[in-house]
């Protein structure tokens, strides 16, 4: 295993589009022969799932006034927020394609370090990890030929109270679980510790579970020239306002249903009984882009069967993991 530091000229990066920058560099151009870890931090930002329309997860005004940076992932799930007490952990490893989305097994070294310091987590739903019912960790994956990229956001000692203002929420989470806000919902790992330590030491015990796991574990620096190339992928792709915002089409349909393996909201131009043009955004998970099924609904007749004999072109099952294909079709027409 590759231990990589997210470093320039021996300095820790804080900042998020680089840092995302970062992960992309290491799955899709620097393909070391080995599982890569990487630990980081990031300055106040919300970090956008792939598929999510931005406009409809951030408080925008609060935002803006707040300073926070807001960027989109390549892996699916929700939108997540950072700060400096916030610590995000990612490995990249080579995998059969059936251990896409297997979440469970890449959370382990977090649970067990947080065993080791007296504190029971668990594994719950789809992608989080819990303390006493309170989310602490949101986990997503993007798979891209052959490999994985899995990585989690752990709350260690977040501001809750930006992370409120600083969301919107859907009231179905809320239902979902129980309670009535963020605040009720999750919890800091600084909090459900027995002694306190800080996010860097925390940093510091996951390094070391991970040596133990992987005896002969090397350390990586990236070069001038990789960092150069870094660089470059955040000035075209991270830092950009299309690949963060992006455009959303006029729409007269819109449409929201809550899966058990994710959320899919459908905005549709329908005229004429036929979909003239379509977005779906949403929470889920797939290995390939999900503009290809967005390509087969358009001029298609906004019917059931319609939808259905369109969505059964493709195989569904490689762009909304756990969702079938007629749950899609109920998502676009009811």
């Amino acid at each position: 295993m590759y231990y990589v530091k997210n470093q320039r000229n021996g300095q820790e990066i804080y900042d998020a589009t680089t840092n995302l920058a970062i992960e992309y560099f290491l799955l899709n151009e620097k393909k070391l022969d080995e599982p890569i870890l990487l630990f980081y931090v990031n300055e106040n930002a919300i970090i956008i799932g792939k598929n999510q329309n931005t406009i409809e997860e951030i408080n925008r005004d609060y935002v803006r006034e707040n300073g926070i940076e807001v960027v989109r992932r390549i892996s699916g799930g929700g939108a997540v927020y950072h700060d400096l007490n916030n610590l995000n952990y990612t490995i990249i490893s080579k995998e059969d394609e059936n251990k896409a989305f297997d979440f469970k097994s890449f959370s382990t070294p977090v649970i067990n370090t947080l065993a080791q310091l007296g504190v029971k987590a668990e594994f719950t739903g789809r992608n989080d990890l819990e303390i006493d019912g309170k989310k602490f960790c949101g986990n997503a994956q993007a798979y891209i030929n052959g490999r994985i990229m899995h990585h989690g956001c752990l709350l260690f000692d977040v501001d809750l109270s930006v992370l409120a203002n600083a969301l919107k929420v859907s009231k179905d989470k809320f239902e979902s679980k129980g309670v009535k806000s963020v605040r009720a919902r999750v919890t800091n790992i600084i909090n459900e510790l027995p002694e306190k330590i800080t996010v860097e030491e925390f940093r510091g015990l996951l390094l070391e579970y991970m040596k133990k796991e992987y005896p002969e574990m090397t350390e990586y620096v990236f070069s001038e020239e990789e960092m150069a190339e870094i660089n470059r992928i955040k000035d075209t792709k991270f830092g950009t306002w299309d690949w963060n915002y992006g455009k959303s089409p006029e729409f007269n349909v819109r449409r929201g249903t809550k899966f058990t393996s994710g959320k899919v909201e459908v905005f549709a131009n329908v005229v004429e009984s036929k979909i003239q043009d379509i977005k779906i955004y949403g929470d889920f998970f797939g290995i390939e882009d999900v503009a290809a099924v967005e390509d087969v609904l358009r001029g298609v007749k906004y019917e059931r069967e319609d939808v259905l004999k369109a969505l059964e072109t493709i195989d569904i099952t490689r762009y909304f993991a756990g969702i079938s294909r007629e749950e899609i079709a109920e998502a676009v027409v009811g």
